[in-house]
């Protein structure tokens, strides 16, 4: 129960630092609430890495769907994607999911 409160907080907490503060604020929400909540390390980084995943697709997803995959698409040109939109927001939400997942594990283990 502890893992699933922690990951649906690291997720909203994260949606509402992003509308006023840089990407990165998602490190510092994930650290935060880790620090708070005692966890064991792999659940920790799980938490924070499953929180952030699927916000950051999410995201995406919506964001993507709103102009019908167009700049999803000419941004996956650019990088070695085949122009895949799909392969774009797996990338995106991978990205999100290791940097939340990261930085609760750093605050796991802190706690120690």
């Amino acid at each position: 129960m502890k893992f699933i409160v922690v990951t649906v907080l690291i997720a909203l907490l994260s949606f509402v630092a992003c509308l006023y503060l840089p990407w990165w604020s998602i490190a510092l929400v994930a650290f935060a609430v880790s620090l708070m909540i005692r966890q064991k390390p792999l659940a920790s980084f799980a938490a924070g890495f499953l929180g952030l995943l699927l916000l950051w697709v999410l995201v995406a997803a919506i964001i993507n769907a709103q102009n019908d995959g167009v700049l999803a698409a000419r941004v996956a040109e650019i990088f070695p994607l085949g122009g895949s939109a799909f392969m774009l927001i797996a990338i995106t939400g991978l990205v999100g999911a290791l940097v939340g997942g990261m930085a609760a594990l750093v605050a796991s283990y802190t706690r120690k």
